[in-house]
């Protein structure tokens, strides 16, 4: 994906709500600057905007506005059970900017939010406290980036820097920022860090150019996970969620001999594996908002609250593609999901 420039920001943002406790944050200046023609709109609180009732989250994530405001409350959360732990006792979340510059069909933010706009909380340095606050106790292994794709926002928000830089200077935390970006030239902004995983999600050609709307093509984020690899960064490969195709085999096949030729599969920190799983709490409304995708619509089976392919099909799209990676990187690095 080419780098994102102002004159895009400026189309997408043309509105942004600003809370008025951040009116004055440094951060809130930073950003507003960028958008000097867009109408800036005070607000109390961004629920006011985010929550009111039937909003159009399919037309508003094609033409998101922006809201800036403080996160408050509880900041970091217990990792969900559709998420992968990769084996960490203390598994954790949290959500600096909630929903995605990306329009994916199959994204469980349109289930989980009422709104297909932007949130940005200026107020990073609080989950940072929060955070310190945990590691008092124990490690911590966080996902930052779940809610949305902070690579894809770097320019806007800098905040992947500011986690680098936080892990870097505090013992017993690991983050992973998960990505379907594909922009080389951040790594010339980032120092390598074992406790900064940058995991990339990979779809085959086919879903990506019709599920994954504005993300980077597979050939980009390969030539970005190569970069990061030369350069000594971790990197995390995501054959998750696996999307169910017709012909999905070979769509896979042939995503995975790219991946193979081109990645130094040595060098890969690990790989995650799952097919497509949702919340029923989610499902619903990603199918009211997404009406026409096939992938939403799919008749899934639900297990105990989880939506996701029957188990015949979801095993063999699972099991096929764990028997390619084998060939190339030991089992024991493979994490598969589990019902």
């Amino acid at each position: 994906m080419k780098r994102l420039k102002r004159d895009y920001y400026n189309q997408t943002f043309s509105h942004i709500y600003v809370e008025d406790a951040v009116r004055e944050h440094p951060r809130t200046k930073e950003i507003l600057k960028r958008f000097p023609d867009a109408r800036q709109i005070s607000i109390h609180h961004y629920k006011d905007v985010f929550c009111r009732k039937k909003q159009n989250v399919a037309m508003q994530t094609k033409h998101p506005m922006l809201i800036l405001a403080a996160k408050q409350g509880r900041l970091i959360y217990e990792g969900a059970p559709v998420c992968q732990s990769f084996g960490n006792e203390y598994f954790y979340y949290t959500s600096c900017v909630m929903n995605c510059i990306y329009d994916c069909e199959y994204c469980y933010l349109k289930g989980m939010y009422p709104s297909g706009n932007i949130v940005i909380f200026v107020n990073i340095e609080d989950i940072f406290a929060e955070l310190e606050d945990i590691l008092k106790r124990h490690q911590v292994y966080l996902c930052v980036s779940y809610d949305t794709d902070l690579m894809a926002l770097e320019d806007l928000t800098g905040f992947v820097e500011m986690w680098e830089e936080f892990v870097q200077s505090h013992s017993g935390v690991r983050i992973e920022i998960r990505t379907k970006c594909g922009r080389t030239d951040l790594w010339d902004r980032l120092v390598p860090d074992k406790n900064v995983i940058f995991s990339f999600t990979l779809s085959p050609e086919r879903i990506q150019a019709s599920c994954e709307h504005g993300t980077a093509t597979l050939d980009e984020r390969i030539r970005c996970i190569a970069r990061a690899i030369e350069l000594g960064f971790p990197v995390r490969l995501c054959f998750d969620p696996i999307i169910y195709c017709p012909g999905w085999r070979r769509e896979y096949d042939t995503m995975l001999e790219k991946v193979e030729a081109q990645i130094d599969m040595g060098k890969i920190w690990d790989i995650s594996v799952g097919s497509f799983r949702i919340s029923q709490d989610y499902i619903k409304k990603l199918r009211r908002s997404q009406r026409d995708s096939s992938v939403v619509q799919f008749p899934f089976v639900n297990d105990n609250g989880v939506y996701h392919y029957p188990d015949k099909l979801m095993n063999e799209m699972e099991q096929h593609v764990v028997e390619k990676l084998v060939r190339w990187i030991p089992e024991d690095k493979i994490f598969r999901w589990k019902v």
